[in-house]
């Protein structure tokens, strides 16, 4: 019985403690604030150089007629670049005249699923600013209607580089 005694003693005491340090009193509680900063948000912008040359031409997709527009992205698959290294964007249009030459097509690109780019020229470009790791470049032919023009898997290139620290 005493036993039981000595082990209310402390329980009362925190207790006591406890029911004391939440009052009801104007800045009683005690808050936490941590500030967490965001990642890093890449911003690529367009470099002007003169056209990069590829040591092979790539070809449209096996299934796409080449009498109809066909687009050609001129970057293989899995390419590595390293940080601060420009990545090239060429692309050849077969049989269809881009919006600067005055056509009705259009060039689309997007990054990462970030917003959407337009380029109305078949000019190739280079982009600056990546951050390391793997990125996805899609590449698409607009036609006159605003969607991708139809002919077979060409005209909706999608290419994944990785950027290497």
């Amino acid at each position: 019985m005493e036993t039981g005694k000595r082990l209310h003693l402390p329980l009362a005491l925190l207790a006591l403690i406890v029911s004391s340090a939440c009052g009801e009193k104007e800045g009683a509680h005690t808050t936490v604030i941590t500030h967490v900063a965001a990642p890093p948000r890449q911003v690529l912008k367009i470099v002007s150089r003169p056209t990069p040359r590829f040591s092979e031409l790539l070809l449209p997709d096996s299934a796409a007629d080449i009498r109809k527009p066909v687009l050609v992205l001129n970057l293989a698959k899995g390419s590595r670049f390293r940080l601060g290294e420009d990545v090239p964007i060429s692309f050849l249009v077969w049989n269809a005249k881009l919006k600067g030459d005055g056509g009705e097509f259009r060039i689309r690109y997007i990054v990462d699923d970030d917003d959407m780019q337009w380029r109305d020229t078949a000019e190739a470009f280079w982009l600056s600013g990546w951050l390391p790791g793997k990125h996805t470049i899609r590449v698409e032919l607009i036609g006159p209607d605003g969607w991708p023009y139809k002919n077979g898997n060409a005209n909706i290139v999608t290419r994944e580089i990785t950027i290497e620290p």
